[in-house]
């Protein structure tokens, strides 16, 4: 089949082709029912049961397309959102909008320099070499170091003039191992991703700045083909997002100590109360954050609620 040209009337959803975000991408289209079947040598996927095709890309092209208006809908992280912006600034009609936080992939965008070495400062980097994947970024961080440092210096500055503008911090491209940067001599200092940390401590590396803080994100053309359609999708993936954060819990109290059950489970809005049989006792059944359950449990017990069952959410609207 020629995918290509199956494409019209549908809504074009980009997914991360590769990399960390990929796969809990894959699983929330899973939870959300979006059914279809990839050939491993295709970068599209028609869904059978919706007018959807599934466009997948590398996560730091999908802002340009999506911001372009050629996808309707996409999923990558806030940092490449932040990157594209920085090199495209977004205009009335150009530019991506984020319609949710998808609660995953949580890294930081971070300034790092060798331990031992004598930068403990971001200021002390300023025309010193920096390696990054992310120029656009790092460019306006450093920027904005250098107008600062010269506004404490100068006054009345024109911060928007070509003499202040001109960047003297040298800044590299590099598409990988850019936390090799430093120890190779290539770099003083690097602007790189850090999740775990782990690596950034494996290189000798510490960070001693933050530029960005990421998850994440689904986001949407500022025209899409068919706004129904792409509400429909964020409203599934929603509730895929609320069944994965949250369990059901219920239980019997006796109403004399509802008051206080009811505070160590509030709920999402508000319990579901229902009276039993037995006289003054009531059965409550409630959603719970995951994390949280087992603290909750131990509460309940406490204050003499009794039958306490925990189940799996599977969807919740």
């Amino acid at each position: 089949m020629d995918l290509v040209n199956h494409l019209e009337g549908r809504l074009l959803f980009a997914i991360p082709k590769k990399g960390r975000l990929q796969q809990t991408a894959l699983d929330l289209l899973d939870g959300s029912d979006i059914k279809f079947r990839r050939d491993h040598r295709l970068d599209i996927a028609l869904v059978k049961n919706h007018p959807i095709a599934l466009v997948f890309l590398p996560a730091a092209d999908i802002p340009t397309f999506v911001g372009e208006g050629r996808v309707d809908l996409g999923i990558t992280g806030r940092d490449q959102i932040c990157e594209h912006e920085a090199v495209t600034p977004p205009t009335e009609g150009t530019g991506a909008e984020e319609v949710l936080d998808l609660g995953f992939g949580y890294c930081r965008l971070q300034v790092q320099v060798p331990k031992n070495g004598p930068y403990n400062e971001p200021k002390d980097l300023i025309g010193r070499n920096i390696c990054t994947s992310f120029v656009g970024l790092t460019e306006k961080y450093f920027l904005a170091l250098e107008e600062q440092q010269v506004a404490t210096t100068i006054l009345d500055i024109d911060l928007d003039s070509k003499a202040t503008r001109r960047l003297k911090t040298k800044i590299k491209y590099l598409g990988g191992s850019v936390e090799a940067a430093c120890a190779l001599g290539v770099a003083d200092g690097i602007v790189d991703l850090v999740e775990s940390g782990e690596t950034m401590n494996a290189a000798g590396l510490k960070a001693i700045d933050t530029v960005v803080e990421s998850k994440a994100v689904l986001i949407r053309s500022k025209h899409p083909s068919n706004p129904e359609l792409v509400d429909k999708v964020a409203g599934r993936i929603k509730g895929v997002i609320a069944a994965q954060r949250y369990v059901t819990c219920a239980y019997n109290v006796h109403r004399s100590i509802l008051p206080t059950a009811t505070k160590i489970t509030p709920g999402k809005r508000a319990p579901t109360i229902m009276a039993l049989d037995e006289a003054d006792w009531v059965a409550v059944h409630v959603m719970v954050e995951k994390e949280k359950i087992a603290t909750v449990m131990d509460e309940l017990v406490s204050c003499g609620a009794e039958d306490i069952l925990v189940g799996k959410i599977a969807n919740s609207r």
